[in-house]
Parts: structure tokens; sequence; C-alpha cells
């Protein structure tokens, strides 16, 4: 059978792109994420990062499929947009609460669960997958 992983994180521009891959980790052991975006606002607090080029942010999701005979292709997928302080909203998880969209004025945790599913850096990233099976099917 194939199997399928992936991981995701949020990339801050002025924070060489942290926490990255590191996303989860910033939360602790216990997973708490108000720790985690603590954390990151007092970063940007501390390097006077609150202008509107310092808190430009993207989420990313590296996607897997591995196949039986050993053949193995990765999809990304990326939606950009800026954090925002204080936390706003209680839907979704993670650093839901503090990322803006680009072309939107709500959080993802302000966003209809569904709708944010529909536009969040998972579904292009499971957009390019289905292309592919797709593809490779017909």
């Amino acid at each position: 059978m194939p199997a399928i992983a992936d991981d995701s994180g949020l990339c801050i521009s002025s924070l060489n792109n942290e926490p990255g891959i590191y996303s989860a980790r910033w939360a602790g052991k216990e997973k708490d994420f108000n720790i985690a975006i603590e954390k990151i606002e007092k970063k940007m607090e501390k390097n006077n990062y609150f202008n509107k080029s310092s808190r430009k942010a993207f989420f990313c999701c590296a996607l897997s499929i591995y196949f039986p005979n050993n053949v193995s292709r990765v999809f990304e997928g990326k939606i950009y947009g800026h954090v925002q302080f204080p936390p706003k909203g209680k839907n979704g998880f993670g650093y839901d609460p503090i990322f803006v969209p680009k072309g939107y004025k709500k959080t993802f945790g302000e966003m209809n669960f569904n709708y944010k599913e529909r536009i969040s850096h998972r579904a292009i990233a499971f957009k390019k997958l289905s292309n592919f099976l797709y593809k490779i099917k017909n």
C-alpha cells in the first residue's frame, strides 16, 4: 500500500523563517501553542519587528507519498500572509489565531474551519497530490 505523510510549519520572514520545521517543538512537551505564540511575540518585540514588512509569514506543508515500488514524490503547499497580535479566534489549532492569509482580514483562527481547510497550505499540497494521482491513473 502507498504511504502518505505530511509536516507543516509557520515561517516568519523576520525571524529567519522560524519556527518553520520546529513549529510543534516551540509549543513544548505539552504542545501548548499559547507558549509558542508568546515566544514568537517576545522575539518580535525584542527585535522591534512589528512594522508591516517584518510581520510577513507563510505556512508551508510538505506532503509526501511513497509507493511500494520505491517511487516517492513530495508536494509542497504554501499560503502567504502575516502574523498579527494579539491572537484572535478559537477555530483551528496551533498558530491559526495569529496568521492572517494575504487578501483576508481574519486570522485562520477566526475563519470557519471548513473554509480555512479549503484555502490552507495543506489543501494546496493535497490538490497537487490529487492532480498527480489523477495523471498516473489516466
